[in-house]
Parts: C-alpha cells; structure tokens; sequence
C-alpha cells in the first residue's frame, strides 16, 4: 500500500493590510494579499487556499508558482473567481516533480474535500 502524507507548506500568507510605519514602499494588494512577492517565481508546487476557517478552498498545481497564485486571483477564467473573497490564506509548497504535483494535488482534493476543485473528486 502507498502511504501519501500532506506535504508540509513551504510558505503561508494571509489576507492582511500593510502596516506602514516601516517605511516599507507602498504595496499594491491583490485582493487583500500584499506578500505575493515572497512566493518564488521560478519554482513549481502546490496552491492552497484556504478560508478563515482553514477549510480548503481550492488547490491547484503549478510550474510557475508566483504567476499561477496571481492568475487566481485576477483572471477571469480561475475557478476562484467568484469566490475571491472568501480567500483568507494561502499555502505554498514547493514540490519539482510534475508526477508528484498531480498525486498530491488529486490526494488533498479528496482528502481535505476541497470546496471550488470539481474535476479529480471521489468523495460524495
């Protein structure tokens, strides 16, 4: 038997507002999320968003993580699109293999019984 473990997030951020006392440059949010620059730009993985109650929302795979997290949360055609709002936090784990990006991602759909991901369900 295989035995799959959730990966453990390489990174998290959440819905928040810049504080701007630290002289930090003004960040434009994304639907409320201003960390996005901390997530890598050239390396593949897992999304997860989750609620405010750490329900899942939706995961998703990507070989570019920082640009497929940033499509979610603009483009017009992401299955979050109605649901933008909903969106509390995001995990990040950064996981190479394509292979192993599409077992986790059909594991942790059924797993945590993801609310928005409709295709690779099993559970009723």
């Amino acid at each position: 038997m295989i035995k799959i473990e959730i990966p453990k997030p390489d990174m998290t951020i959440f819905k928040r507002k810049q504080d701007l006392t630290n002289n930090e440059p003004i960040i434009k949010p994304i639907e409320g999320f201003i960390d996005l620059h901390k997530i890598p730009r050239d390396k593949g993985g897992l999304i997860l968003f989750f609620d405010a109650n750490n329900d899942l929302l939706y995961i998703g795979k990507a070989r570019k993580l920082r640009q497929r997290v940033k499509k979610h949360l603009e483009d017009n055609v992401s299955p979050l699109k109605n649901h933008r709002n909903e969106i509390f936090k995001i995990d990040v784990c950064i996981v190479e293999d394509p292979m192993e990006r599409e077992i986790y991602e059909t594991y942790i759909i059924n797993k945590l019984q993801s609310r928005y991901n409709v295709d690779k369900v099993f559970y009723t």
